[in-house]
């Protein structure tokens, strides 16, 4: 689709979306989170990695202390859980590692660095860190824990030179005890060089990794390019039990009105990913706001609104994504100009776009949730028509979702099914972890 709603293919060619990009895309998300975290997985998957390297480590290791890195406090949902990360010594520090290995070890194309992350707190203590509990534990998460806890001893409001002497000193002092001597080694060789330091308080960590690792990128397929999707669906709908199943209900829904609009296979997709990927800025809004019993203060509704504004420019940063940003980041534009958070009119408001918007309103108004049963056909039909009598959602793919009410609520509530299955099973195995 060109802007307003013709698709250009060679902008999305499958070849050109790698893993890396897209896990890039989430470490951001879940970065946005406040300020003192902006950067810490690049930050950590920069250390590691440079690590790995001085290590002697193979390509395929460096690029996973890169992913693990990037995703290493991915099972931390809370401002609270991720301040708390940040403290040299943290309490309790093995539950968000067993949290994100319950979500990473889901999904194929990055299960394997799922036990690098469940571990990466694990001490050394005179060896016996080399197993926890009776599973081995692998060398890259012992460079993961020295490098996690490297980034957190940086002051980045301070000249990073002069900080070297004194965090060198600190993980010498804890080698052996809460350090593998021999990450601790390599480390201290890193540290002899002031482009180490420099380059690890920088905003480059993206190109550096792009130019190290492209000869050991993973290029996704169509099918990968789902599954991941779906992660990221997990990870966002994860925040909350509220909306535990919300973008697999969009996703599908989008998918289909795409589809019954006129677009092909291939972009009804398209349309399917960018519906999984439609909130993925509410990873910046902190998991307080979102389960809020009472009624948003304005300061707090100001923060969810900075959601869409975050998916858009996560999302923005892979080329190939240029039009499924658009479609899943524009979802609270208005034809009349007046949504959030470009005020885009009709217009100049991509077709996709669109269909998000009402995919996304007619999953929120017919879904369950904990605090209340979906609105029945009848509502959910009224509020939509409301909605563009108040010039929010385009009339036309109101009437096609009419039209085929039964079959995209059918196909819906069968998404969002599987995706609470898939939930459920989730919180299972990691509660019993």
């Amino acid at each position: 689709m060109n802007l307003n709603g013709t698709f250009v293919t060679n902008h999305n060619k499958e070849s050109d979306i790698r893993l890396l990009d897209l896990i890039m895309c989430l470490s951001d998300a879940m970065d946005f989170i406040d300020p003192a975290v902006v950067s810490h997985h690049k930050q950590v998957a920069f250390i590691a990695h440079s690590i790995g390297v001085e290590m002697g480590l193979s390509y395929t290791r460096q690029k996973e202390l890169v992913l693990a890195g990037s995703l290493h406090d991915i099972g931390s949902f809370s401002l609270k859980d991720r301040m708390d990360t940040l403290a040299f010594e943290i309490r309790n520090p093995h539950l968000h590692a067993e949290q994100g290995y319950g979500l990473l070890s889901l999904f194929e194309p990055i299960r394997g660095i799922a036990r690098i992350v469940r571990f990466h707190h694990v001490p050394w203590d005179r060896g016996h860190g080399a197993w926890f509990g009776r599973q081995q534990v692998p060398v890259a998460s012992h460079i993961l824990h020295l490098a996690d806890r490297v980034a957190v001893l940086i002051n980045r409001r301070h000249e990073v030179l002069s900080q070297a002497p004194s965090i060198c000193a600190k993980i010498r002092k804890n080698a052996g005890a809460l350090f593998m001597p021999k990450v601790v080694d390599a480390f201290m060789g890193l540290a002899a060089k002031e482009c180490f330091w420099l380059d690890s308080v920088s905003h480059s960590f993206q190109s550096l990794f792009s130019d190290k690792l492209k000869n050991a990128s993973i290029r996704l397929d169509s099918e990968d390019m789902i599954d991941i999707s779906e992660l990221f669906s997990m990870v966002i709908d994860f925040k909350s039990p509220f909306t535990a199943t919300h973008s697999s209900g969009v996703a599908r829904s989008a998918e289909m009105l795409s589809a019954f609009l006129g677009f092909t296979r291939d972009e009804s997709r398209l349309m399917r990913i960018a519906g999984h990927l439609h909130d993925l800025g509410k990873l910046a809004v902190p998991v307080e706001i979102l389960h809020k019993p009472s009624k948003l203060k304005e300061k707090e509704f100001n923060v969810i609104r900075h959601h869409t504004f975050y998916t858009f420019r996560i999302l923005e940063t892979i080329p190939s994504f240029h039009i499924i940003s658009k479609w899943a980041a524009f979802h609270h534009e208005r034809l009349d100009g007046s949504g959030y958070p470009f005020h885009i009119k009709a217009k100049d408001l991509p077709l996709g776009s669109q269909i998000m918007a009402v995919a996304d309103v007619y999953t929120a108004v017919s879904e369950d949730r904990p605090y209340r049963k979906g609105m029945p056909r009848d509502n959910a039909v009224r509020v939509l028509d409301s909605m563009v009598r108040d010039s929010a959602l385009n009339s036309e793919i109101v009437s096609v979702l009419k039209s085929n009410y039964d079959e995209i609520e059918e196909n819906r509530r069968h998404a969002q099914s599987s995706a609470r299955t898939a939930y459920k099973d989730a919180v299972h195995k990691i509660g019993e972890i």
